[in-house]
């Protein structure tokens, strides 16, 4: 992870709401401070307030110059408002990162004509506790420097991982950027199904949420051990949870849901650019 040293200290942050505040949070928790940060953001959480005070930040000031980075992060629908009152502060030195679900290269470039250092990333929701992984793609005009600054902003809330072509970051988008919400709608389903086989629905609900999270973190710490190589170490053969993966490992069963899921998904990415 970065250190704060690297952290560059002309930035614009478009956009604070969940996924823009977790990147200053995560800045600022790497000593980032001083008025050389500015934040452009219509409608600041009080929270937002509270921190741009603490650490000196320019929250939605008059006059503005082109930073050394502008990160974008407002919703996707809002770029065709947003970008005017941006354009002249993304110049051709200055690098901007956007993640914005599902508008490419050519459509940021169109609307900001003078930019030319652009990197899209898609980060998902546990960044806001630091624990994000964000998939990267970098523009062809990105040099090794501004690659470097791109991984420093977005590594402040979690990993980073890049992608070769542009059209992979649809499918980031569909698989981690999307993903959490999968993960917690099937906690749902847990807890919908514990209820189902008996058990009390704060009970199920309590099984379920630390069944997901503990076996999680079993995954994470488990770093050289796959998958399928955890879920057998659960497994014995005849035994309960081989009923249930019989089930869940059938052929209509979750592994071809997952993949419609993530499908729709991406093609819906590919529906908002533009």
């Amino acid at each position: 992870m970065a250190d704060a040293a690297e952290l560059p200290r002309s930035i614009t942050l478009v956009g604070a709401g969940k996924m823009g505040f977790a990147l200053l949070q995560g800045w600022a928790a790497r000593g980032l401070s001083g008025a050389g940060v500015t934040i452009v953001e219509p409608q600041p959480s009080p929270a937002l307030v509270s921190l741009a005070q603490e650490r000196g930040f320019r929250l939605n000031p008059e006059n503005r110059e082109a930073p050394r980075a502008l990160l974008l992060a407002v919703k996707p629908q809002a770029l065709d408002q947003v970008a005017p009152t941006i354009a002249g502060e993304a110049g051709s030195d200055t690098l901007i990162v956007s993640i914005l679900a599902g508008k490419r290269v050519a459509d940021l470039s169109a609307r900001l004509p003078q930019a030319r250092l652009f990197v899209r990333a898609m980060p998902n929701t546990p960044a806001a506790i630091g624990r994000g992984i964000t998939g990267a793609f970098a523009a062809p005009a990105v040099d090794a420097e501004n690659h470097a600054l791109a991984e420093t902003l977005l590594a402040a809330v979690g990993e980073v991982v890049w992608v070769e072509t542009e059209p992979l970051v649809d499918a980031v988008t569909s698989v981690s950027g999307s993903g959490p919400a999968y993960v917690f709608y099937f906690v749902e389903c847990l807890t919908r199904a514990g209820v189902e086989a008996g058990l009390p629905e704060e009970t199920a609900a309590r099984l379920a949420r630390a069944t997901v999270s503990g076996a999680g973190e079993l995954l994470r710490q488990s770093a050289d051990t796959t998958p399928a190589t955890l879920r057998q170490n659960v497994t014995s053969p005849g035994g309960t949870t081989a009923a249930a993966l019989e089930v869940l490992m059938a052929d209509d069963g979750l592994a071809p849901l997952l993949e419609r899921a993530v499908a729709a998904a991406k093609r819906r990415a590919g529906e908002l650019s533009g």
